[in-house]
């Protein structure tokens, strides 16, 4: 069993890593939202969700945050008619990809206030720690 300090800042550190990850797979969602399939009728990029799940780190007996792995979304594609688009079909219309900028943008937000949180909870126990030793050095 680890002291409470750095048990807090590795279950934090956990968490920034979980953030992190979901932040890039929301980036890549939002730079692809506008992709088409290579060829006509092919599909275009599929949106990517990432799920979380709770781990016990049994040394230190501290329960961390796990990102899983990144799995498609299977909702349907959006169809566009676009008849001069080199993705088009036989009938003139283009898939695009199932990503909805508002939601990547919220979830942007989401996951950059959980990383700032778990960012302040490292902070936070920096200073703790030090003004602990502080203490320690002055022999209060």
């Amino acid at each position: 069993m680890i002291d409470p300090l750095a048990a807090a800042m590795k279950a934090a550190a956990s968490g920034l890593q979980a953030q992190s990850m979901r932040l890039r797979i929301v980036s890549e969602n939002i730079a692809n939202a506008e992709s088409t399939g290579a060829t006509p009728g092919a599909d275009p990029y599929a949106r990517r969700t990432l799920a979380f799940h709770s781990a016990l780190d049994r040394a230190a007996g501290v329960s961390l945050v796990k990102a899983g792995e990144a799995r498609e979304d299977d909702a349907p594609f959006r169809l566009d008619r676009d008849p001069g688009n080199p993705a088009a079909d036989a009938n003139g219309m283009v898939k695009r990809p199932n990503v909805d900028v508002l939601i990547e943008m919220a979830d942007m937000r989401e996951a950059n206030r959980g990383y700032q949180a778990n960012l302040q909870v490292i902070r936070q126990s920096r200073e703790m720690a030090a003004a602990t030793i502080d203490l320690l050095r002055s022999g209060a």
